[in-house]
């Protein structure tokens, strides 16, 4: 209970909060007081603290010098979809007289990050229950590998690693301590949410440290960042500031969100139906034979499709952006075109998926390569348009100055489907 009465204190002595508030912590400080109830209740007593209490001098520096001037270690895990997934991640205190004590961006070491998928390909796209089991099979071999990775504290550096520590069997004694938990709380398939959900939980308790429950498509949203700290500079073009936008891709979302800070996010555009990566999977099982997307080996099916149609890559593109926004005539129309200039900030493929399909209904029974590849890539010409309409519409609504939100400087594209080449040319 020792650890916890210096921590009331810390926060006592701090000066962060009045002396009323001051009052309440020495009282629930006192040994006679100090139990696992009243711990719990401080806790939750301390973060619902209002603004009110703080001290005139708790100013904004203040604070971000309390948050980023020290180092934080975690173990994070991802279990949403199909693939397992741990890390261990550390966030580098701001060294004196460096770039970051004064704009706080640290730098941060990947210590372990590995990953297992499971194992789809007969279902031709991911089985909810398969892919529970196999997250239940690799989750706790996966963290006993990340734990053997945790860094040495300073002073002592492990001769085959250069400062990680590297076990066969127990914990490294001089290994650091774990500041927190990281999972992925949601969105996400539910059975495979709660497996990493339930384990991590069960750790926090063992360590008896907090645990951080992460929203995947924030975490999408702020990736850039991350890799500008583990890039370990900062400087023009290597971090997206505040305010920026980011088009979130993937096989379970399509969202335009405007980022204000860490925890302000905004919706924008979000789809009415499925994901752009659900809809290019589904085009993909319609459009390239099977024999070629079973030598795939996984079910990235979006990615086999950019290979079918693109063979050559980016010198097969020869795409040339529309001057205006009135549709071009073509096999596949534009989702949403009957709005015409009325066009609203929402997503929707569902439509371009049936239209895919019925341009496949061939009466002659059989569609020949050419034709094959030809609608693929009006398939992703039309669906990457449809995508960059709604981005420009929220660019010129931001570029006027009119309502609560800044212009941007910076669009952040995340997600599976950020990997399209054809969609970066568009």
């Amino acid at each position: 209970m020792a650890r916890y009465t210096m921590l009331f204190s810390k926060v006592r002595e701090s000066g962060l909060v009045t002396e009323k508030t001051a009052k309440k912590l020495r009282k629930a400080a006192r040994p006679e007081n100090i139990n696992i109830s009243s711990w719990i209740g401080m806790m939750r007593f301390i973060a619902r603290i209002p603004h009110s209490s703080i001290r005139a001098r708790a100013t904004p520096a203040l604070y971000r010098h309390q948050l980023h001037s020290r180092s934080l270690l975690t173990l994070a895990i991802e279990t949403s979809c199909d693939d397992t997934c741990v890390a261990v991640l550390e966030k580098h205190d701001a060294k004196p007289n460096s770039p970051d004590t004064v704009a706080p961006e640290h730098r941060a070491t990947l210590h372990f990050h590995e990953k297992a998928t499971a194992d789809n390909v007969r279902f031709r796209g991911i089985h909810p229950e398969i892919a529970h089991d196999s997250h239940q099979s690799n989750l706790a071999l996966l963290l006993s590998s990340a734990l053997k990775h945790l860094p040495l504290n300073s002073g002592h550096t492990d001769r085959a690693t250069g400062g990680t520590a590297v076990q066969t069997g127990t914990q490294h004694p001089y290994q650091k301590n774990l500041d927190f938990i990281s999972v992925t709380r949601g969105p996400g398939i539910r059975g495979c949410l709660t497996t990493g959900l339930d384990t991590a939980k069960g750790l926090a308790v063992a360590f008896q440290i907090p645990l951080l429950a992460v929203n995947h498509m924030q975490a999408h949203a702020l990736t850039p960042r991350l890799v500008s700290a583990l890039q370990g500079k900062r400087g023009e073009n290597t971090v997206p500031e505040f305010p920026f936008m980011s088009l979130l891709v993937s096989g379970g979302h399509t969202i335009l969100v405007y980022s204000k800070s860490l925890n302000d996010h905004k919706i924008l555009a979000s789809t009415i139906d499925i994901a752009i990566g659900d809809f290019l999977d589904k085009a993909a099982r319609d459009i390239v034979p099977w024999a070629q997307l079973s030598e795939g080996g996984d079910i990235m099916f979006g990615r086999l499709l950019e290979k079918f149609v693109f063979p050559d890559g980016a010198s097969d593109h020869s795409y040339v952006a529309p001057t205006k926004r009135v549709p071009e005539v073509s096999r596949l129309a534009p989702p949403m075109h009957q709005e015409g200039k009325r066009a609203s900030m929402k997503f929707s493929f569902a439509g371009l998926g049936t239209a895919v399909r019925n341009h496949l209904q061939s009466p002659a029974g059989n569609i020949s390569l050419c034709d094959r590849i030809s609608i693929g890539r009006d398939a992703m010409r039309v669906a990457f348009e449809h995508l960059a309409s709604r981005v420009i519409m929220a660019l010129e609504s931001l570029s006027t100055g009119v309502g609560p939100l800044e212009p941007i400087s910076t669009l952040v594209v995340s997600g599976g489907v950020a990997s399209n080449k054809f969609l970066r040319t568009v």
